[in-house]
């Protein structure tokens, strides 16, 4: 649950042996929900898709191993739900900067007015970390 629009969750990941696939549902508010592929060889490494889940709407965003995970809140109250494939690690919990500016994702707040984690503001950027994921292509 996320009470204020504007709340930014992300760009986390969980390395092996505790990767994830996460499957993401919003089921009160909207989100602009954010995935980047962190899979070192990928044609499509540091890229991003972004999608806009409503509750209204029950659509749904897959988002694979190898790709980080982030979220900006659209409305007030939002609540988000996961089902992923390996339960949460702390030991194996990375993420990368939510605003890195190499990723050029068009967040729907300004860096200055999101709600941040003290963990999401430390983040590394994409280019400083060890990715251990691979393409298989």
């Amino acid at each position: 649950m996320s009470v204020e629009p504007g709340t930014v969750r992300g760009l986390h990941y969980q390395e092996p042996p505790a990767a994830q696939d996460k499957l993401v549902t919003v089921v009160q508010g909207a989100i602009l929900d954010i995935a980047v592929d962190i899979r070192r060889g990928s044609p499509t490494f540091g890229q991003s898709v972004a999608v806009e889940l409503r509750a209204e709407e029950p659509t749904q965003l897959l988002v694979p191993v190898g790709f980080a995970h982030g979220f900006c809140t659209l409305r007030p109250n939002t609540m988000v739900l996961y089902k992923v494939s390996a339960p949460y690690n702390a030991a194996c919990d990375r993420g990368i900067l939510w605003n890195d500016p190499d990723l050029a994702i068009d967040w729907p707040v300004a860096p200055d007015a999101a709600t941040l984690s003290d963990k999401d503001r430390r983040q590394p950027r994409l280019r400083d970390i060890e990715s251990v994921f691979r393409f298989q292509g």
